[in-house]
């Protein structure tokens, strides 16, 4: 009995020690996970250009594509914004860790000056007294766009719009027009970025054009320096001193002016890429040229509700159980009513020829073929209905020669372009979406419909050549060389030696396009 009542007092000596060997450890312990924690809060809240991506579960990684997309919305307001159908069919390449730093600040930077915000009061207040400003005394700069043209054009100007503000620390603001609120969910946190309806110059929106006195060519004829907004006209019929823009001495001024409109139908930022104050920048945003547009509309652009109501429903009725998806974008500039047979012969000769579609036997009624045969869904987008039911009937009334099954389908023919319907923008912009999930795509020249579609699916299309005196192009249609958009009308100009010059020829990556031989577009790496 002592030898027991002895080692129990042994083991009630030694409990002391070994509890506070125990508690030593787990002070350690958490002092080690409190450290990770705190370094990892540093890094994801402001994360440096050359950090080393953090691992994080996967299913986490593929709703915000790597890093592209920001956390922290209700996503029952936008389900689109992370929905398995387009995660799951994720992105072309990889975003660079600085382009998802700097969304990330640019996120912040919107917060802190949006609309309603101390800062944009301040500066709307500045604004409304008529005195110019300088940008040095405002604590906040804003480019406003202002709603214009169709509904691809507005997309392409908006991401134009947005890497200029990004570029120069600019706040963007969209001017809502009559749909686009209800196109489009806020791609921001915690801040929106639709104009309020209070803003004082809303009501100029219409008036302002190349005669204005706040227009930035005319200040340059009139040689005013000082002006408390200016408006950019970047649209089509711009003159050579609005294209000044894209000059880096008069981005200088520029820069010293809080609030800038401006009004495009152009995907301008092939031009962007000619500037060298920009340059270094671009290059650290994006080291691949050909995934400017693509990274842009992956994160700006996210349909409502309503619409993401359309592609889905379409989508798992008609192109989810197949084995291959084909999207084929037709638009006809030719005046008359439609279907064109040279169109459709085009058509026809471009998937034959590029074994995108099987042709058929029409000599046979059945080919027999072992097994399952592969299923191809074809989705047609055209205002006429006529290119898609003689396709879809030449499918059912022969087989094809490869025993694949082929089933053709069409949304949507309006019969004529309806800008500013909002059921008309809402399919439309369902259909560009729709046709982004193909796995091939062949787009019209010129385009800016498709343009959107093979952006946004990460797509280098082949383009049907635009027909000359109805008759079929030969060949029928050539492959992109980048899926980025063309500027259609970019500026022929070196600002440095101030005369005409060809600014496709430049530099490497940025060439013209193959479907307008003068626009511009971005390349990489091509040959």
């Amino acid at each position: 009995m002592k030898r027991v009542h002895h080692r129990n007092h042994q083991e009630q000596k030694k409990c002391p020690s070994i509890i506070m060997m125990r508690l030593a450890g787990l002070c350690v312990f958490s002092t080690i996970i409190l450290s990770v924690v705190f370094s990892l809060s540093l890094v994801l809240r402001d994360p440096p250009s050359d950090a080393v991506p953090i691992s994080v579960p996967r299913w986490i990684d593929d709703k915000l594509l790597a890093g592209l997309l920001p956390a922290g919305f209700d996503e029952t307001s936008c389900l689109s914004r992370y929905d398995s159908l387009i995660n799951r069919k994720g992105l072309s390449a990889k975003p660079s860790s600085y382009l998802i730093s700097r969304l990330r600040k640019y996120e912040a930077l919107h917060r802190e000056c949006g609309p309603y915000t101390e800062s944009y009061n301040k500066t709307v207040k500045d604004l409304r007294s008529g005195v110019p400003s300088q940008s040095s005394s405002a604590a906040c700069k804003y480019l406003v766009w202002i709603s214009y043209s169709g509904l691809g054009n507005r997309i392409l100007t908006i991401a134009s719009a947005f890497l200029y503000a990004l570029l120069t620390n600019r706040v963007l603001l969209l001017d809502p027009g009559l749909d686009m609120t209800d196109l489009f969910c806020e791609p921001f946190p915690h801040a929106s970025w639709f104009l309020p309806p209070d803003f004082p110059l809303r009501a100029q929106f219409h008036h302002l054009n190349q005669k204005s006195a706040h227009c930035y060519g005319k200040m340059i004829k009139d040689k005013s320096v000082t002006a408390s907004f200016v408006y950019l006209h970047l649209a089509h019929d711009y003159d050579d001193q609005d294209k000044l823009f894209f000059c880096d001495e008069d981005q200088r001024f520029l820069d010293q002016v809080p609030w800038l409109l401006v009004r495009t139908d152009n995907y301008f930022v092939p031009s962007l890429f000619l500037m060298p104050s920009f340059e270094q920048e671009l290059n650290q945003l994006f080291p691949n040229r050909e995934t400017v547009f693509h990274f842009l509309a992956r994160y700006l652009f996210h349909p409502t509700n309503r619409v993401w109501g359309l592609v889905i429903r379409y989508y798992e009725a008609y192109l989810a159980n197949v084995d291959e998806r084909v999207g084929i974008q037709i638009r006809v500039f030719d005046t008359g009513t439609g279907p064109f047979q040279h169109v459709l012969d085009q058509i026809l000769a471009c998937v034959f020829k590029e074994n995108l579609l099987p042709d058929v036997n029409r000599k046979q009624a059945t080919i027999s073929s072992s097994g399952k045969p592969k299923s191809k869904a074809v989705l047609m987008t055209s205002l006429s209905s006529g290119y898609s039911e003689k396709v879809r009937d030449m499918y059912w009334e022969f087989p094809t020669t490869t025993g694949e099954a082929v089933g053709v389908f069409q949304p949507s023919h309006e019969g004529y372009q309806q800008t500013e319907n909002q059921m008309h923008n809402q399919k439309a912009w369902a259909e560009m979406y729709l046709l982004s999930l193909t796995d091939v795509l062949v787009t019209s020249s010129w385009s800016t419909f498709g343009y959107v579609a093979q952006g946004l699916g990460g797509l280098k299309p082949w383009i049907l050549y635009k027909p000359e005196n109805r008759t079929a192009p030969d060949p029928p249609c050539q492959r992109a060389m980048s899926m980025e958009p063309c500027f259609h009308a970019p500026p022929f100009y070196d600002c440095k030696a101030k005369k005409g010059i060809d600014t496709g020829k430049l530099v490497p990556h940025v060439r013209h396009c193959e479907d307008m031989s003068w626009g511009l577009k971005l390349v990489h790496n091509y040959a």
